[in-house]
C-alpha cells in the first residue's frame, strides 16, 4: 500500500468520518477511497474550524482531521491552527509536505519546524515504513493529557512510496490521572469550611463529560456555578444555582458572587488571564483543579491545587465532601438561590429595555432576545463570534444542556463560528445549529457560507449587520471622520441566496420572530439559512 493509502486506513481504525481538506492532498483521494466523506471548502482556516467543532462536540471523542496543500495551504492554514492551540481542541493537521530534497530550502514553508509553537506534537514522515509508527504518537498525543493540535507533515515524494506489506497499526487507548486523595481531602476540608464558595468551571469540565458530577458537588456545597466562556454549558443555566459565563461581558450574577466569594475553586479551567474573561477579584482564595499542572500559578495564585481529570477529580471531591457532611447538604440551597434569582432578576430588568427595544435600526440585544424565545427550548447548538456579537450574546443566552454552546475567544478570529457550526451540524446532524456573527466576520469567511450550500449541511446564521466595525469606533475618531475607515457594508441577504441559500434581510423589530420561523423551515428541508439583521452601531459593552 502506498504511504497515502496507509493514513488514510489508519484514520478510517480511528474512527474518523470526515477528512476537511482544500485544495490538494494525497491523503484526499486516499480518504475518499477509504469511504470516508472528504468535504472541500473555499479557504484552509473554515476547514481546521470545522475539524475543531468535529472535536468539541464530542468531547474529543471524535477527533478532527484537516489536510491541505504543501506552501500557500499550509500557511493559509496556520492562524486557525494557532486558535485550536490557543482554545485547546484537540485535533490532527495533515499539511502535505515539499519533496524532500526542498523540504527546507528556502523560500519554501516547512510545516514540521514553523508548527511547533501551535502544535502540541509535531513530527515529519521521512521513510514509508515510519508512517504507523508517526501516526500511533500522534493520536497518542491526541488523546491524552491536555486536548491541543497535533501535527503530521508527510512530504509529496513519500504519499507515492509504497510500505511494505505487514505493517500493523492499533488504536491507541486513551488514558485518564486524577489527583492524589490526600490533596482532595485537604480541598474537601476547605470547600467545607468556606461560608461563601463559588465554583468556577471550564472547558475540562466538557473533555472529562463530568457535567454530572459538577451539579452533584454544586449541589452539596449549596455552592453557585459560574463557567469560563469556553466551559459555557457546562452548568445548565436554568439552574437556581447558576450565575452565567465570564466572558469580556457577564452577568451581575458573575460579579456580585466573585465578589462575595471567600473562596473560589476552580474546576477544569486554567484560570489563563485575557481581555475576554473574567478577571478574578484580588485577595480571594483560589484553589484549582487542572488536567494541566502548567496551568498552577500561571496567571492566579493559588492556596491549593488538584491535579488531574475533572471527572475522576470530582468524583473524588463527592466522595470527600460527602463524608464530612454525612452525605446531605447543609440547608441553605433556598438562601443561596434566592441570592441568584433577586440578582439576575435586578440586571435583567436594567437590560430589558434593550432587550425588548422597539426602535430601528434594531437593537442587537432584541434580536437576540427574540432568537433566545423562540428556539431557547429546542435542542440547539450555539457559537458566537468575535467582538460584539460574541459580547451581547453569552450574558444573555441561556444553555440549559452539555455542549449546546460553543464558546471561545483566547485569540479571537474573526469568521471562526462559521466553521465551528457547520462542523458541529455534520457531527450532530440531529441538533439545529446556530452561529451568530457580524458583517466584519462574514467578511473574513463568508464565502464557505457556499460550503453549507454545497455540502449540504443545514445551519442557521444570523448576522448583525450594523454596517461598521462599531468596537473599533470610539478608538479610530479621526480615521473614522475624515476617511470612514470603520465603515463597511453589503446585503447579505442577497449573497445568501446567490450562492444558493436561505436569505432574508430583517430591518423592523416585529419582523425578527417571523424571520426567525421562516428560516428555521428552510433549515428542516436541508437549505443552509441567513438572517441578516440591520442593527444599530452599538457596542457591546454599552450600559443599559
Amino acid at each position: 500500500m502506498r504511504v497515502a493509502e496507509v493514513v488514510a486506513e489508519i484514520l478510517k481504525r480511528e474512527g474518523v468520518r470526515w477528512l476537511f481538506a482544500y485544495p490538494v492532498n494525497e491523503l484526499i483521494e486516499a480518504a475518499a477511497q477509504a469511504d470516508i466523506r472528504t468535504v472541500i471548502v473555499r479557504q484552509e482556516r473554515v476547514g481546521v474550524h470545522m475539524a475543531d467543532a468535529v472535536s468539541r462536540v464530542s468531547s474529543g471523542q471524535q477527533i478532527g482531521v484537516f489536510a491541505m496543500q504543501r506552501g500557500p495551504g499550509t500557511e493559509n492554514a496556520f492562524g486557525a491552527v494557532a486558535q485550536a492551540y490557543s482554545e485547546s481542541v484537540p485535533i490532527v493537521v495533515f499539511p502535505q509536505g515539499f519533496p524532500r530534497h526542498l523540504a527546507e530550502v528556502p523560500p519554501n514553508f516547512n510545516a514540521f519546524l514553523n508548527y511547533q509553537h501551535i502544535t502540541k506534537w509535531a513530527e515529519q514522515v521521512i521513510v514509508p515504513t515510519a508512517a504507523p509508527s508517526v501516526l500511533r504518537r500522534a493520536f497518542t498525543q491526541v488523546k491524552n493529557g491536555r486536548p491541543r493540535p497535533v501535527l503530521v507533515e508527510i512530504p509529496r515524494d513519500v504519499m507515492d512510496e509504497d510500505v511494505p506489506a505487514g505493517w500493523d497499526y492499533q488504536p491507541p487507548v486513551r488514558f485518564r490521572y486524577g489527583p492524589d486523595l490526600q490533596d482532595v481531602d485537604r480541598v474537601a476540608a476547605q470547600l467545607v469550611a468556606a461560608e461563601r464558595p463559588v465554583i468556577y468551571a471550564g472547558q475540562g469540565i466538557h473533555y472529562a463529560q463530568a457535567w454530572g458530577e459538577l451539579q452533584a458537588l454544586a449541589e452539596l456545597l449549596e455552592a453557585p456555578v459560574m463557567t469560563s466562556l469556553p466551559g459555557k454549558s457546562a452548568f445548565p443555566e436554568d439552574h437556581p444555582l447558576a450565575l452565567g459565563a465570564g466572558g469580556r461581558a457577564y452577568p451581575a450574577t458573575v460579579s456580585h458572587f466573585l465578589r462575595q466569594a471567600d473562596l473560589i475553586f476552580g474546576i477544569g479551567c486554567s484560570f489563563s488571564e485575557t481581555e475576554y474573561g473574567v478577571r478574578l477579584p484580588g485577595g480571594k482564595r483560589v484553589i484549582q483543579a487542572t488536567l494541566d499542572p502548567a496551568d498552577l500559578n500561571k496567571d492566579v495564585p493559588l492556596a491549593d491545587a488538584l491535579v488531574g481529570d475533572a471527572k475522576l477529580t470530582l468524583q473524588a471531591l463527592l466522595e470527600a465532601v460527602g463524608d464530612r457532611l454525612g452525605g446531605k447538604p447543609r440547608g441553605r440551597f433556598e438562601t443561596v438561590a434566592d441570592e441568584v434569582r433577586r440578582v439576575r432578576e435586578a440586571w435583567l430588568a436594567q437590560w430589558m429595555p434593550k432587550l425588548t427595544s422597539d426602535e430601528t435600526p434594531l437593537s442587537p440585544y432584541r434580536v437576540i432576545w427574540d432568537l433566545l424565545q423562540t428556539i431557547g427550548e429546542l435542542d440547539v447548538i450555539i457559537t458566537h463570534d468575535a467582538g460584539n456579537p460574541r459580547d451581547q450574546l453569552t450574558p444573555f443566552w441561556v444553555s440549559r444542556t452539555p455542549l449546546s454552546y460553543l464558546g471561545w475567544g483566547k485569540t479571537t478570529q474573526l469568521g471562526y463560528g462559521l466553521g465551528l457550526v457547520m462542523g458541529a451540524k455534520l457531527a450532530r446532524p440531529e441538533k439545529l445549529c446556530v452561529n451568530v456573527w457580524g458583517d466584519a466576520a462574514i467578511g473574513m469567511t463568508g464565502m464557505d457560507f457556499e460550503t453549507a450550500v454545497r455540502e449540504r449541511i443545514p445551519i442557521l446564521s444570523v448576522l448583525l449587520n450594523n454596517a461598521a466595525m462599531a468596537t473599533e469606533i470610539p478608538i479610530m475618531p479621526v480615521s473614522t471622520e475624515k476617511y470612514r475607515a470603520t465603515d463597511i457594508s453589503g446585503n447579505y441577504a442577497d449573497f445568501a441566496r446567490a450562492m444558493g441559500g436561505y436569505g432574508e434581510r430583517v430591518t423592523e423589530p416585529g419582523d425578527i420572530v417571523p424571520a426567525i420561523r421562516r428560516a428555521l423551515r428552510a433549515v428542516e428541508d436541508g437549505i443552509p439559512a441567513l438572517l441578516e439583521f440591520v442593527t444599530a452601531k452599538e457596542t457591546a459593552l454599552s450600559k443599559p
